[in-house]
């Protein structure tokens, strides 16, 4: 346990720091299931309009370093080729 009071602080920022990151992962995931949603069900306008909504929230996970920007290449790469697909399929 925290014996000094700069400790004490230091215990209290990091718990409030946690949850405004559990936060925001939180809601990044929500953007993240909303395109895969929009994928599953075969929708490629509703799911080329969630990714351009859920692209500039991944860009902000990152420089608040909330996720890695590998991470969020990843995760905007492998949606848009989902996204791709759906157009393949009904060309």
């Amino acid at each position: 346990m925290a014996n000094s009071k700069q400790a004490k602080k230091r215990v209290r920022q990091s718990e409030k720091h946690r949850q405004h990151n559990a936060s925001m992962r939180s809601m990044l995931r929500t953007y993240i299931k909303k395109v895969t949603s929009a994928i599953a069900a075969g929708d490629q306008n509703a799911a080329q309009a969630s990714i351009q909504e859920a692209t500039p929230i991944i860009d902000r996970m990152v420089s608040k370093g909330i996720i890695h920007k590998n991470k969020a290449a990843r995760h905007k790469s492998r949606l848009n080729q989902h996204i791709k697909k759906l157009g393949a399929k009904a060309a």
